[in-house]
């Protein structure tokens, strides 16, 4: 008798009608990734014009070099803190802070009078976009259900691996006859529409909770992470020791700050107090996927800054030419994320990253054996093949790092991998450059010619990075999909 009361109970709950939230999610992680595009587009669209900018704003190259740097740097000390601030504040006051920071910081960009104002801009800019990125990859862990993340996550490849990417072609093709200041002024009306449209469509969809903001380990990320990127930035710039602070010392003194900061992250976890909860390191596939895309970071943003000088010094193509030769390799890794994501959800990784890593190296050795007579259509065939090579990698690493992890910890595995990248990039970017230069002062010495010294150098360069590369492709065997989601078959449920 008991169990027919239950019984009609369960039935009448089974007819309520069940709120169906896909619409609003969709909505909200097409505006999210939208606005991450345009904000992270902004951290390389300052390359190809900094010569504009010397000779505009009467600066030096070493000052003019900071244009990038400094947002960089921004991105690498503001990325920690983003773990707290998406544990603390609701989806949408996270929105509308970062694209209000984005907004403002290009409306002073575009009206700069000086350098000065100029690089505050970039800064302001900068803090904006560093908190973009983790909000959309914490938004869509927690929106979107296993069987479908992959699709999702090919999106935000498009959006990180493309947006950069394509940053110096797009600068390219503006500056060629348009003033240096319209590469903000053609940005800020998109940035204001995607702020005025997500302040008005997009809705709280995650569950705010009482996260302590240990202010010690806030000073210390900022000073450890900020000292780090500045001395690795320092390093590699063209003008190294131009500045009165000696980048050895910011990069020996910002390791050992760091060094600090993960000892009281440690301490303060077991109290569930840390700023950057570190077991998410415990997780052995998210710092595998991790470490793997600190290589494909530090490999993308060298190889991306030593190819247009290689184009632009030693094959004597102009700097529009070099745009668009460097373009349909960005468009391609943006065609092939979504194909590569709905892949992954079918069968998994290893399919995907092991031939991606293979390609990413087989690329990286061909890179040693440019010269001084190779074809410009083989500079852009290799580029091809590499976007190819990290669109099979970059979704499924992001999909398995992040759905390896428990949900509490999403927003700070995002934070994790966020600060990752930015000093990857910079390292890269750095480790490219220095070896490059060195080799080619040895080669200068020996009465070589600018371009042949110049190719010498990059050759070195790209020989470290085909080693680098080798890290990459024994890791890939290694990449697995999260418990729960059994390899090699279609994904289904929650």
């Amino acid at each position: 008798m008991t169990s027919e009361p239950l019984l009609s109970e369960i039935e009448e709950q089974a007819e309520l009608p069940v709120e169906d939230h896909s619409a609003r999610n969709r909505l909200v992680i097409g505006l999210l990734l939208v606005s991450a595009f345009v904000v992270i587009l902004n951290e390389t669209i300052m390359g190809v014009a900094i010569p504009h900018l010397m000779t505009d704003l009467k600066i030096p190259a070493s000052s003019a070099q900071w244009l990038t740097s400094a947002f960089m740097l921004t991105m690498a000390v503001v990325i920690p803190v983003t773990g707290y601030l998406l544990q603390r504040l609701n989806t949408r006051p996270v929105f509308i802070l970062a694209m209000s920071l984005f907004s403002a910081g290009t409306l002073v960009s575009a009206l700069a009078p000086g350098f000065q104002v100029l690089l505050i801009g970039r800064i302001v800019q900068a803090s904006g976009t560093a908190i973009m990125m983790p909000l959309l990859m914490t938004t869509i862990m927690n929106l979107v259900p296993p069987h479908s993340r992959g699709k999702t996550m090919g999106n935000i490849s498009i959006v990180i691996s493309v947006a950069p990417a394509i940053g110096p072609t797009i600068s390219g093709l503006i500056l060629s006859s348009l003033d240096w200041r319209w590469l903000f002024l053609l940005v800020l009306p998109i940035a204001l529409a995607a702020l005025a449209l997500g302040a008005s469509k997009i809705e709280n969809v995650t569950v705010p909770s009482k996260a302590p903001l240990d202010i010690l380990s806030v000073v210390l990320s900022a000073i450890g992470f900020g000292s780090f990127v500045f001395g690795v930035s320092e390093l590699g710039a063209p003008e190294a020791g131009a500045t009165p602070l000696d980048p050895r010392v910011m990069l020996v003194a910002g390791a050992a700050v760091i060094a600090i900061f993960v000892w009281r992250q440690i301490h303060l976890q077991k109290y569930e107090k840390a700023l950057l909860d570190l077991r998410t390191l415990q997780t052995t596939t998210f710092t595998i996927a991790a470490g793997m895309m600190a290589i494909l970071m530090m490999s993308m943003f060298g190889v991306f800054i030593l190819l247009p000088i290689y184009l632009l010094s030693v094959l004597g193509q102009t700097t529009l030419t070099t745009g668009l030769l460097l373009l349909p390799g960005g468009l391609i890794m943006g065609l092939c994320a979504p194909f590569v994501g709905r892949l992954f959800d079918r069968y998994g990784p290893a399919r995907l990253v092991i031939p991606g890593a293979i390609l990413f190296s087989g690329v990286m050795w061909s890179l040693t054996f440019i010269s001084t007579t190779t074809s410009v259509w083989v500079v852009l065939a290799i580029h091809i093949v590499l976007s190819i090579g990290l669109a099979l990698m970059f979704t499924p690493l992001f999909t398995v790092s992040l759905g390896s992890l428990p949900p509490k910890l999403y927003s700070h595995g995002s934070a994790i991998i966020g600060t990752t990248q930015q000093v990857a990039g910079a390292a890269g970017t750095t480790l490219y450059v220095a070896i490059m230069t060195w080799r080619a002062g040895i080669l200068t010495q020996g009465e070589a010619d600018a371009a042949t010294a110049t190719v010498g150098g990059m050759q070195s360069a790209f020989f470290v990075g085909a080693l680098i590369s080798l890290a990459a492709v024994v890791a890939s065997f290694y990449v697995r999909r999260p418990p729960g989601q059994p390899e090699g078959q279609p994904m289904g449920g929650h």
